[in-house]
Parts: structure tokens; C-alpha cells; sequence
């Protein structure tokens, strides 16, 4: 059996108990965790209320609809470049983001729809980006790689592989650097993939962590897959979260968003408390393939995705979760995703009535004019536009 399927056929230990209150449900995530120097781990027993729940499940439902409109109008040539959908890793976003502070920094790679989403974004800023219009997150100008909400601590959205995580280390420092003495610090999350993880700038932002005992979070989202290549086949660790060597590590079933919750609410409590950088493997998939001109079946085939949305989908764990609590049953749940089904569309149409940004625009947060924040820039007289009116007839013939 390979790596992939022992990780997909893991018991994640699912249990229920209605507590004495019947307002919160009890749940054992017996399985969950492995951990490496480590003394402790997370607890295996969490409580949830139904309000709680429904909140991630809503969220997680949601980007699950954008990603899959954004396949639908990459596809009708609406979105046009590149585009990487998050769809089966929704539990990562959603735990991770459920355990962070606002003040907490995060940082990640070009698969960042659903982050900024999470992040303070809308689906309608998230899409509008995608179509390259003003309503944009990053205003139009950056697409699908390149998100930023600075007034919601996400800095990206990096569209070359690796370069997020020397980033993530960056603000962590900052986040130490600022922390009065004796009080929790704010933590830095750098997510990445596993086919970056062997990246050189990973070892070396790693090294520094440890050294000046940064709060940083090194965080792989192991799908299995780097681009085409099967963790088997591109690194010779497969074990990710114990490549931080001396560094403590954790692995995490990053399907099961209970998991990824209490996981990261005890990442975020060691190393906010000054122990320094850890390692987190989610253990995850996607289902789409690497980015939109990737099919996703040459390299694995169609019933080892299928297996895995039957066995360990994210949104149906969710689902099960909710109903086997006593929270709710199948058809408040049909009843929620219709709705969310219909907010998604409405934000998609929003979006779409946006106009592209005026040229005026364009080369505006290139240059600034000043360090305060307030984002005046100036339109550096060294860069120039072409001048269409000389260089291209009416005809479409260059002259």
C-alpha cells in the first residue's frame, strides 16, 4: 500500500457525545496527531456547539462554490492565466483560520483563493480579482496568485514556489520584535506545499527561527502531490513535519477541520509563548489538478480521487459531524448550501459588473512617496508605457 493510501485510509477516530447541556457535543480526535520533540500534543477530546460548527461548515461550503465557479468561468475564458483551486483543502484554511488571532500574520503560496477568503475577503473581491476588475482584493492588478490584505494581516498570495516562507520568518520577527516582555506573542504562519519543501530559502528561514527562537509556523499542506510528482518520487522525507530536525513538529489530518482547529490552537500557543518556530504537515488533497491546464489524472487516476471524496472529504466529515451530534439534520443542511449556492452567484454577477482598473491605475503602488502607511505613490518617470497610437493599426497589423 502506498504512502498515499495508508494516509487516506488513516481512522481519524470520529466519535460523538451529546453533552449533559445539549447545547455542546463532545468529539474524539483519537488518530489525528502524530508529533515529533515533542512532550505534549493537542488534546484528543474537543467540545463544539452547533453554532460553532455551522460557522466553519458555512465557510468551508462556500469555498467550495467559489472554486468551483472559478473552474466554471476559467473555463468559459472569464478568468483568464493562472489559476490553482483549493477545493479538498478547505479544512486547512478554515481550522487554521479559526485558531488565529487577527494580529497574527499569514502568509502563503499561489493556491490563495480560499485563504483570502478566510482572510477578510469576500467572494466578491476574491473573484472580482480572478477577472482582473477594480472590486478586486488587490484591486485588479494582481489575479489569481496575488492576494494581499495588509489591515487583515495576510501578506499573499506568492506566485514563486517557496519565496512566501523567508516572508512568514520575516514577520514573525517582527511579531517578537514588537511583543511587550512577558506577554504572548503574535505568531507568523507560512504555508507551503510539499513540493517546496525541499526548497534551499526553507532550510535556511528554518535555521534563523530556531536560532532567535521566532514564532514562526511552518506550515506544508501535503497533497500528495508536488505539480505532477508523487511526495514518493520528489523528496526523500516524507515525513515533512519532522524535517525541521531539532525543530518540534506536528502532523495534523488536515481533512477533519476539528483536527486542524485544536492542532493549531496548540502550534499557536507554544510558539506565541517563546519556544520558538514549529513545523505543521496538514495532511490534505486536492481534487482539482496543480493549476487549471493541469487534468489531474495523468498522474493519478480518476479512482483515487474518487476514493477520497468518498472516504475522507472534508465538507461530508463536516456534515456527518453536525448531523451525528444532534445539531441538525440533511435537509437544514440542504437548506443552508442552497442559500450559500445563491450568495455565491449573486457575488459572481457583483463582480462581474465591476469595471477593469483605469489606466490612471496602473502604476500606482509601484513607487511611494513616503513610509507612513498611507500609500501615496507616484508614477515612476522611468517606466513607460507603449504608445499604441504609433505601434499598432486598427487592423491588428504592427507597423
Amino acid at each position: 500500500m502506498s504512502s498515499l493510501s495508508r494516509s487516506v485510509c488513516r481512522n481519524v477516530g470520529f466519535r460523538a457525545q451529546r453533552a449533559a447541556t445539549m447545547s455542546t457535543a463532545t468529539f474524539d480526535l483519537t488518530g489525528s496527531f502524530e508529533t515529533h520533540n515533542l512532550d505534549t500534543s493537542p488534546s484528543i477530546s474537543v467540545e463544539y456547539s452547533k453554532d460553532q460548527l455551522m460557522k466553519q461548515f458555512e465557510l468551508m461550503y462556500t469555498m467550495r462554490r467559489m472554486e468551483i465557479t472559478c473552474d466554471n468561468e476559467y473555463k468559459a475564458r472569464n478568468i483568464r492565466g493562472f489559476c490553482h483551486l483549493y477545493d479538498g483543502q478547505e479544512a486547512v484554511a478554515t481550522g487554521i483560520q479559526t485558531s488565529l488571532a487577527a494580529e497574527d500574520s499569514w502568509v502563503t503560496s499561489y493556491r490563495c483563493h480560499c485563504v483570502a477568503l478566510a482572510r477578510g475577503g469576500s467572494v466578491k473581491t476574491v473573484v472580482g480579482e480572478l477577472f482582473g476588475n477594480a472590486c478586486g482584493m488587490s484591486k485588479g492588478k494582481g489575479g489569481s496568485m496575488h492576494f494581499y490584505s495588509k489591515e487583515n494581516n495576510f501578506f499573499g498570495g506568492h506566485g514563486i514556489v517557496g519565496a512566501q516562507v523567508p516572508v512568514g520568518n520575516g514577520l514573525a520577527f517582527a511579531n517578537k520584535y514588537k511583543a511587550k516582555p512577558g506577554e504572548e506573542m503574535n505568531v507568523a504562519i507560512a504555508c507551503y506545499g510539499d513540493g517546496a519543501a525541499n526548497q534551499g530559502q526553507i532550510w535556511e528561514s528554518a535555521n534563523m527561527a530556531a536560532l532567535w527562537k521566532l514564532p514562526t509556523i511552518f506550515c506544508i499542506e501535503n497533497n500528495h502531490y508536488g505539480m505532477g510528482t508523487s511526495i514518493d518520487r520528489h523528496s526523500s522525507i516524507t515525513d515533512y513535519y519532522k524535517m525541521g530536525n531539532s525543530i518540534p513538529g506536528i502532523r495534523i489530518d488536515g481533512m477533519n477541520v476539528l483536527a486542524v482547529t485544536e492542532g493549531m490552537r496548540f502550534v499557536k500557543d507554544y510558539c506565541g509563548s517563546g519556544n520558538g518556530p514549529m513545523y505543521v504537515e496538514m495532511m490534505t488533497y486536492r481534487y482539482h489538478g496543480h493549476s487549471m491546464s493541469d487534468p489531474g489524472t495523468t498522474y493519478r487516476n480518476r479512482e483515487e480521487i474518487a476514493f477520497t471524496r468518498s472516504t475522507r472529504d472534508p465538507l461530508e466529515f463536516i456534515k456527518k459531524t453536525l448531523i451525528e451530534a444532534g445539531f441538525c439534520d440533511k435537509e437544514e443542511l440542504k437548506g443552508v448550501e442552497k442559500g450559500i449556492r445563491k450568495f455565491v452567484q449573486e457575488e459572481v454577477m457583483k463582480a462581474k459588473e465591476s469595471p477593469k482598473p483605469s489606466m490612471d491605475s496602473l502604476m500606482e503602488h509601484v513607487l511611494a512617496t513616503d513610509i507612513d502607511g498611507s500609500g501615496k505613490s507616484e508614477y515612476p518617470p522611468h517606466i513607460r508605457l507603449p504608445d499604441y497610437a504609433k505601434s499598432y493599426f486598427a487592423n491588428g497589423k504592427i507597423e
